[in-house]
């Protein structure tokens, strides 16, 4: 039985660690926190995950909370129109139109997440180690397994491996960011009757999506800023009251926002965990990561290829990295898994992470003209509103028509007439 080490217990990580125990593998999984301290600490992600990343965790039947979340049909662009919040009518929107999603998506708060899907693997005779790792103990574990992974996103270990700058066009973080998990908001009343995820964007400013969760308490909603660096909405960063941080959010929202404002009116934190802030820049790195003795790890999901969340595919990309190494290791049988074989399955997922990469590093900078005129005649036509929501699920089908102006032109000019 092939003995694998992983490193990380985010969604990738213990994704895989489930996979690879139901294949047979005998699988060591390492957390810097109990079951029980993920639980009850902060919140770690704004994750909405689409049908296909859901997919993969149906695939494995640890799709524990399906039934319980909410489900997300729907994905909505509103923007404020220029100077809108400085007039005596702020609620004004110069776009607004939601698309329907193919296959509906879901957010589970990783709290709840992780804490489960880690007793689980416990529960299946997987070595769970409670261990903050350092570069050193990797040294000293990595030879005892045939394969060792890293898929905790942050600290020293991120360190082994190097930036890719020909992949990372950007040095320092585009975005502030402030996520406020909140009970009570009211429902869009552009669309009571199906929940959706919203996209609202303020130019020159930055943006703030609203999404359903299910959380530790139940049913909730994310309220999610990304402010660019060193305009009104970086103002995070010397909040360290829960309660502050959410009548700061509010109090932008009701500035530049109104219409999402109106909404909560009623709303409080779910938990005095359910703040969050921060800022990093999206940066892609060499997948492989070389001890001080010389061995080898691999780097997995946002070790190797960090996003901006402000396509939100963080979580997304995490189950696909997850799915996609879980099909290498096991193709790869008994024969070593070796420089050559890291390098493949890196490749193999980069097949798919790259659209991501390049269309949110395109959605972190001005939109060109034709992109505005994708957004605005998404207001007017449906197919069109309907096929950029489930760019979210699949981001290579903006291949197609979102990058290039005479793509662009010739998809519009193909149901304008």
């Amino acid at each position: 039985m092939r003995k694998i080490l992983i490193v990380g217990a985010g969604q990738s990580g213990l994704q895989l660690a489930l996979g690879l125990q139901d294949k047979g593998y005998e699988v060591s999984l390492m957390s810097n926190r109990t079951a029980d301290e993920i639980r009850s600490g902060r919140v770690m992600s704004t994750q909405c995950m689409f049908d296909t990343a859901l997919q993969h965790e149906r695939d494995l039947g640890i799709n524990f909370w399906e039934s319980q979340a909410p489900r997300i049909e729907g994905l909505g662009v509103s923007v404020a129109a220029p100077g809108s919040h400085e007039g005596p009518d702020g609620s004004q929107r110069a776009i607004d139109w939601v698309g329907r999603l193919d296959g509906y998506a879901q957010s589970v708060d990783q709290r709840v997440k992780m804490a489960g899907w880690m007793e689980t693997f416990a529960q299946r005779g997987g070595q769970l180690v409670i261990h903050g790792a350092a570069v050193s103990d990797l040294d000293f574990f990595a030879s005892r397994y045939d394969l060792t992974l890293v898929s905790a996103g942050k600290g020293e270990l991120v360190s082994m491996f190097g930036r890719n700058a020909e992949r990372s066009p950007y040095d320092a973080p585009q975005r502030a960011l402030a996520v406020s998990y909140v009970h009570g908001m009211g429902p869009r009343p552009e669309h009571p009757d199906f929940e959706a995820v919203r996209c609202n964007l303020v130019p020159g400013v930055g943006e703030l999506f609203v999404m359903p969760t299910l959380t530790t308490s139940g049913r909730a909603d994310i309220l999610f800023w990304e402010g660019i660096p060193g305009g009104p909405l970086d103002v995070f960063q010397s909040v360290k009251d829960p309660e502050e941080h959410l009548a700061t959010t509010l109090e932008l929202m009701k500035t530049f926002l109104p219409w999402e404002y109106a909404r909560c009116t009623k709303v409080e934190l779910t938990d005095a965990g359910g703040t969050l802030a921060g800022r990093y820049a999206p940066t892609v790195r060499n997948p492989i990561g070389r001890l001080p003795s010389g061995g080898l790890v691999l780097g997995v999901a946002d070790v190797v290829v960090a996003n901006d969340p402000i396509t939100g595919q963080g979580s997304n990309s995490a189950a696909k990295c997850a799915a996609s190494y879980l099909s290498s290791i096991v193709e790869r049988g008994e024969e070593p898994f070796d420089e050559d074989w890291m390098r493949s399955a890196f490749d193999r997922y980069w097949n798919t992470a790259q659209h991501v990469t390049k269309w949110t590093n395109a959605m972190l900078a001005p939109p060109p003209e034709h992109v505005l005129n994708i957004i605005g005649a998404a207001g007017q036509i449906q197919p069109i509103a309907d096929r950029f929501a489930n760019g979210f699920d699949d981001p290579s089908d903006f291949e197609n028509f979102f990058f290039d102006p005479d793509k662009a032109n010739a998809y519009l000019a193909s149901l304008t007439g």
